[in-house]
């Protein structure tokens, strides 16, 4: 079945995980992570996949380094409000090694 991902990287990321047959879901839990006063929720991090054999969500930053820090915001709430979500976040640098490492990169 065709997903449509956000960014190329995600699909790159999901054609290494069906090569390993790792099953993996795409985006299926968006975490609250702000409220207003009131208790509704304004604010929601949804990481890209998660892996449910291995119970861990992976989020893949490969944005400019400006807007990393307004992703790290969003994973240090993620983590204070729900401390037993297994998250692993793939920087720039870190991606572009695991395309290399598997050809997908140069």
């Amino acid at each position: 079945m065709k997903k449509n991902f956000a960014h190329k990287s995600e699909e790159e990321f999901a054609k290494i995980l069906d090569y390993y047959q790792i099953r993996w879901e795409y985006e299926p839990h968006a975490f609250p992570i702000a409220w207003d006063r009131e208790g509704n929720v304004v604010q929601r991090f949804t990481p890209d996949f998660y892996l449910p054999d291995l119970n861990l969500y992976i989020e893949l930053t490969t944005l400019k380094q400006r807007l990393v820090t307004k992703k790290n915001r969003k994973i240090r709430l993620l983590k204070e409000f729900y401390p037993d979500v297994n998250l692993k976040v793939f920087y720039g640098k870190d991606y572009r090694s695991l395309l290399v490492k598997y050809g997908f990169g140069e």
